[in-house]
Order: C-alpha cells, then structure tokens, then sequence
C-alpha cells in the first residue's frame, strides 16, 4: 500500500507541540508509559542513567528536565513490555524474519533468553548461558590465530564494558576491534589527532554561553542530537550568529521551539536558530572553508596595507602553530573559481561568512557526519582546524573544535582501549597490569575486517550491540562476510537483522539495558560510566525492572565468555563482573585521566577528562598545533556527477524516527513524510528535468563502475529544498547502494554522503 508523502510546512519550527505528541505517542507504543515515564525524569541526571541516545553533553548546573524528544524514543524503545522470548523463535525461521522489516524486528521487543542457532531446523533455539560460554570458548580457541576473530563494539558499551571487552580480545591475543567510530567520525579522530594531538573536541558546554559565533557544518541537531538545539537557539537569542553549511534545509536549524518554555508554548511561539544558512554542494565544505581562509587572508593584507592592526592572532599563530607559511601559500594558489565551483557557493556568499568569522571574538566549530563520511574528509576537518588556527579560537573560553559524536559513547569506548592501532603505552600499562604479552600488531577495523571474512582469513565475529549488518555500506556482501564466518556471536537487547545472517555456529545473547536495575549476586545495585562529546565522564545507574530474570549485564556477559577463552590466571574476570568498582579501579592503573576514577564518578555530573589540545599544550610531533597544506580534491563526486548525464550524487542520513539503525516509527516529521521510509529527496528542478511527478516511484541503480550491480528498488520521490543534482534518503535501506570500495582517505570511513547513482523506472512497471 502506497502511503501519503507530503513537503513540509516552511513556517512551522523544529521542536513544540509536535515534539510533545511524538513523546506521548512513543511512550504508549511502548505499552508501558508510566515506568518510561518515570525513566525519563532521571534520564541524564545525577542520580539516574545516561540517556542511551546521543553523547550531546549535560550542563554542569543542571535542570529538572535533560531530554529531548529522541531521548524518550530510545527510552521507551528500551523500555518496553514487549517481549522476543523462546516461543517467537518457535513459530518464525530464520529465512523467514529476514523478509520482515527492521522495525518490524525491534518492534517484537525486548530478547529473553540466550539463543543457539540450529542450522537444522533455521530456527533459534534456547539454550544456558554455561553451555553458550563454552561453545564460544571452544569455538574461539579452535582458531588457528587469535587475528581469525573479530571484536565489533557499538558505541552504546559502557566505558567498563569497552575495557573489560579489549582486554579480552588482547588477553586472546588480537588488536582486531572493528568499532562504529570506523563509520562515523573516524576522520574527525585522524585529523584532529595530527592537527592539535588529540583526537576529541576542545569545547566544554559552557563554551557554547561565551560564543560570538558558531558555524556549524553538516549535521542535523534537530534529528540526530535535539538537546543541542537549545544551547543553539540560547547562543542565538543572546546575539551570537550561527552559521549554518548544510546541503539540505533542515527545519531544526531553521527555527526552535522550546517543549520545556511553558509561556512559549502556549503562545504557540518560536525562536530562530540560524543567522546564515548556506547549503553546499555534497562535498564542498571543504572549499567553502578555504574561500572563508582567503577572504581572511584578504582581510588581513589590507588591513596591514593600511596601517592597521593584524585581522590574525599573530601571538597564537607565533607561539603555538606550525605551517602557517604552507597553508597561505596553498590557499593562494587555490582560485575563487574552483572555490565556487566545487563549494556551489558564490563568493558573495563565502565573504559573508568570513566577515561573520572576523566580526567574533570568539567562534566555535562543530560538525558531523555531512563533513566525515566524504573521501576527502580528513582533509576537510583539517580545513575546518585551519581556519580555527588563524584567530587563536582554539584554548580560550568560548572558542573550540566541536565534533558531535553520534551514539552515547562512542567516544568512552575508544579513550578506554577499543583501538585497532594502540598506542604502546596502553598496551605497555595492560602488560604491567595484568602479566599477559599484549599484540602489538595493528588490527583491523571495520572495512579491513569484512574484507578478512569475504576472504577466509577471519572466521568469526563477536558484536557488542549495534547492528552490523546494517550500519555497514554494501549490504549483500557484509550479509555473505558474516555467513561465512564459523562462529557469529551477538550480545542485543533486541532482535535485529545482523542476528539473521548467522555462522556455522551462533550465538544471540541478550543484556541489559541502560535504563535497567543491573544487581551483582550479592545484591549490590551497579552503575557504569560513559564518555560524553565533551570529555565529561558520567555514571549511569538503571531504575527499572530487567526485561527477564535470563538476562545478564554486557559485562557479565564478556566475562563469561573471557573465562571459558582465556582462563582466569591472569585476569579475575568473575571478580571484576561481581564489582564495576574494580574495573574502573584497573582503567585508573592503565589509562591516563581517570585518578579517583570511583569517587570523582560519583559526583554530581561526574568529571572532565584532562584536554591539553584545550588548554593550548598540543601533543604533535612539533609541540605545537599543524597547519595542512592540503589541495582541494581534483573533483567532488557532486562534481563528477555533474558532467555524467542522468547521474546524481547520494548522501544517507535519518530521518526523525530514528537512531542510527534503529527504527522508532515510520515519520520524518520535519521534512513532511509520514508512513514511509523508501522515499528519495531531490531538487524540484531536477524532478521536472527527469519528467517525474512527486510521488513517482524510481529504482535507485548505483554508479560506481566496479562490476558490482547495486539496486535499491521501488523508491518515491520527494521534492525538497537541497542542491541540485543531489539525492538524498535513509539509511539502513541505501547502504545497499555504498560501495565497501570507496572510503575516506586516511580513515577508512565509508562515504556515505557521496554515492553516484541514476534513476531508473521500477523494474516491475
């Protein structure tokens, strides 16, 4: 059945009413309002749990009410009194559940019980948690190298969690940790890493109540991290400009209202966000920051040609940066003509936004995952540094690098040990600490390990939540990488699509929640901790009832398939699931930051981990933060597809009812689509140049000229207000169109945002 599509209404803002009645809506499709309810009020809160959502950060000063709209999706969708239990499995194959759709998958509810994959019958069946430790044990030290295994992490694991897991999978003997951050801003990592010595952001939440401007580049606030938002629309409010660079026209960027404002509530009122709002083409963000560099520069020659002071911070630029002659030179030699040309901004524009950038005393930049998953991205977010760089807006309040990671601690996982390339001296402190002899060869990430299952050379998978086979680009290779493997093991809360795709022997393991009572055996109520964008390191303590009296916490979970690998004369694995005291106590011995780990935790709001890079001390082979000199790429693929005819170039994203690929409805509410999810975006222009109406239905036919056909079938078109010759539309159902081929330059993250493709009539008309 063909459902309604319609465009959004321009005049309605990101936020009020419409946020409240999705709350509702969730919180009884979770057949148990009153205890989501409850949850909420101590969601990210001192005395609560941290919202298994997004990892946007929580003031210090607090308030009654720290969630947002997409926080009580992912709470109720936890939350729920719908069960996946034994007799569901009994009554459903295996090749059956994978012709339903993800969220038809998730919407059966919470798994039960640990399940054994029976090739037999293509059905899982129950089975203990004693008997599934020891069949991954035997089946993990039946492997001829311990680099045959791959250790997957979602970012949603617990600091303690991620640790317990590579200390495992090191004990066992491999750096393979293949992690989510692989495919999202591991090009933010590698460039800040080189540009000012850490891979994280400089800013605290604080810093967004100093700022005079913040420019913020390729990310969705509205959908992907809501309570972001409100620090936005008060940065907005008190005069500082945001400027905004996003292909598509976004409504949360546009204008927010507050569901927390009472008064303006029942007013019906609303505030805007964005006080420049231009819209790139896909991968021209990087242009459009060197054109913002030029028109500095410009500024900055004819103030001095005039006698007057320096537009750069000439002390930062003498005393704490490197390269500056490099990069002036390169941006020289970079024309308006190819900054306009693959930015699809005009220079009128770009010089607009550079005076904003000089007018501020203070900037902050914050990005996503519109500026990562690009080939060029390093070089972009480089970009992104350099600009930053010229007036010193890096080390002062109010100013900073703001990556906005997705999942909750997809930053925590990787400060504690979930890291293919470890430096040594983590792995010197876990060899001192616990008396194995630690890999020291690199492993593999996310991209490397698909390729080793395609081939044979990895043959089994360990997933810590997430859902593998449908974060991944190219679809049907990653299903046929992981039935290949001998042995797939999935630690879940719920039922999702990399579960039907199992090995010879497989495992489906069900864990805790965030927001549930996680007790040791004495009774001891638990809490775990995360890492949130900000470097702030929260506890997290569950207040509901678990889903069923089988399930374990993760971190019982890993321990007791470490045991049954590895044995316990190293490590008391048992002893350290009986008490999170004790692991964090293990995290303060081996990883740098987190002296009094277990008191500091325990405050209000918990602590900041130490950033050098923030208070000027940069960790970079010069001492000092690195300009690039980096050109801009030769063509964009927007570029590329611009001189193919009948070809566009793709970007995926989320839509409103959705976190990563988890499905919470059917709804995009801010780009006017309800009841549908297979749809494509496109420019109206570029709709009536193709002689196609909206509502028409296309085959989505990838370009990418490898040999491999790509389809994504049966899609509807919907106009919207982005640049033309660009598409866009959701993931999980597009990865099918990202080639496992094409990946970031010194990341490896696929490039989500950049597919070619062409239109084609539906094969069934």
């Amino acid at each position: 059945m063909d459902h309604p599509v319609a465009t959004p209404k321009r005049s309605s803002a990101a936020g009020g009413w419409g946020a409240l009645k999705s709350c509702g809506k969730h919180l009884l499709g979770s057949r148990a309002p009153l205890s989501g309810a409850r949850a909420m009020l101590k969601a990210n809160q001192p005395d609560g749990f941290d919202c298994p959502g997004c990892a946007w950060g929580d003031p210090a000063h607090g308030s009654s009410f720290e969630f947002c709209e997409n926080g009580v999706k992912a709470v109720s969708w936890e939350a729920t009194d719908k069960r996946t239990p034994p007799k569901f499995f009994a009554k459903h194959t295996v090749s059956e559940l994978r012709g339903w759709t993800d969220y038809a998958l998730e919407g059966e509810g919470r798994l039960t019980h640990p399940m054994r994959y029976d090739a037999a019958s293509d059905r899982y069946v129950p089975t203990t948690w004693a008997d599934a430790f020891a069949a991954i044990g035997a089946s993990l030290r039946a492997l001829s190298s311990p680099d045959q295994a791959e250790f997957y992490t979602s970012g949603r694991a617990s600091n303690e969690a991620a640790y317990l897991y590579q200390l495992f999978a090191r004990h066992y003997g491999t750096n393979n940790f293949p992690d989510c951050s692989n495919m999202c801003h591991e090009a933010s990592g590698v460039a800040l890493q080189a540009a000012i010595g850490i891979g994280k952001g400089t800013v605290l939440l604080e810093d967004f109540e100093k700022a005079d401007a913040i420019f913020v580049v390729g990310q969705n606030p509205g959908t992907n991290h809501p309570r972001m938002l409100g620090d936005l629309r008060k940065a907005a409010t008190r005069g500082a400009r945001v400027v905004v660079f996003n292909p598509v026209r976004e409504r949360g960027l546009e204008r927010f209202a507050d569901p927390q404002n009472t008064v303006e509530m029942l007013r019906g009122a609303s505030a805007p966000v964005a006080s420049h709002y231009y819209q790139p083409r896909l991968g021209g963000d990087m242009a459009a920051f060197r054109g913002i560099a030029k028109a500095v520069f410009a500024a900055d020659d004819a103030a001095l040609a005039a006698g007057k002071p320096s537009v750069l911070d000439r002390a930062f630029l003498a005393h704490h940066t490197d390269g500056l002659a490099a990069y002036r030179a390169v941006v020289d030699a970079t024309t308006w003509e190819a900054i306009e040309d693959q930015s699809g901004l005009s220079r009128a524009d770009i010089e607009v936004a550079a005076e904003v950038y000089l007018g501020a005393d203070k900037v902050i930049c914050t990005w996503a995952m519109g500026v990562t998953q690009h080939r060029h991205s390093v070089a972009t977010v480089r970009e992104l540094a350099n600009v930053l760089f010229l007036r010193g807006h890096v080390g002062r309040p109010g100013t900073g690098l703001c990556p906005v990671r997705g999942h909750s601690n997809v930053q925590g996982d990787r400060t504690v040990g979930i890291n293919e390339k470890p430096p040594a001296t983590l792995l010197d402190a876990l060899e001192a600490e616990f008396g194995f002899a630690a890999p020291r060869h690199h492993g593999h990430n996310v991209i490397a390990a698909i390729g080793a299952m395609l081939d044979g050379s990895s043959k089994a998978f360990i997933g810590l939540g997430g859902n593998f086979a449908r974060a991944t680009p190219d679809t049907a290779l990653v299903a046929k990488a992981l039935a290949s493997c001998d042995l797939t093991v999935h630690i879940a809360t719920k039922l999702n699509h990399s579960h039907l795709v199992p090995g010879r022997v497989a495992y489906l393991l069900p864990c805790l929640g965030r927001t549930e009572i996680d007790r040791n055996p004495e009774g001891k109520i638990q809490i775990v901790t995360v890492e949130d964008s900000m470097s702030m390191v929260h506890g997290s303590g569950g207040i509901n009832k678990p889903a069923s009296k089988h399930l374990l916490s993760e971190i019982a979970i890993i321990a007791g398939m470490a045991e049954a690998t590895v044995g316990s004369s190293k490590v008391d694995w048992a002893g350290l699931a009986q008490d999170y005291d004790r692991i964090r106590d293990c995290i303060e011995r081996t990883i740098p930051g987190f002296s009094g780990y277990n008191v500091r935790v325990r405050r209000p709001r918990g602590f900041m981990l130490r950033n050098l890079a923030a208070e000027r001390n940069f960790e970079t082979p010069t001492g000092l933060a690195n300009f690039s000199a980096d050109r801009l790429p030769e063509a964009t693929e927007h570029q590329r597809a611009g001189k193919a005819p009948g070809t566009f170039v793709l970007q995926t994203f989320r839509s409103h009812d959705q976190y990563n690929t988890t499905i919470y409805g059917m709804d995009d509410r801010y780009r006017g689509v309800y009841g549908e999810r297979r749809v494509v975006f496109a420019h109206p222009d570029d709709l009536a140049e193709i002689r196609a109406l909206t509502g028409d239905r296309v085959d989505i036919v990838g370009n990418h000229q490898d040999g491999v056909t790509r389809v994504a079938e049966g899609f509807r078109l919907v106009p919207f207000d982005m640049p033309r010759g660009s598409l866009a539309g959701y993931y999980p159902e597009l990865n099918v169109l990202v080639p496992l081929s094409t990946f970031g330059e010194g990341s490896d993250t696929p490039t989500s945002k950049s597919v070619m493709v062409q239109l084609r009539a539906p094969a069934a008309a």
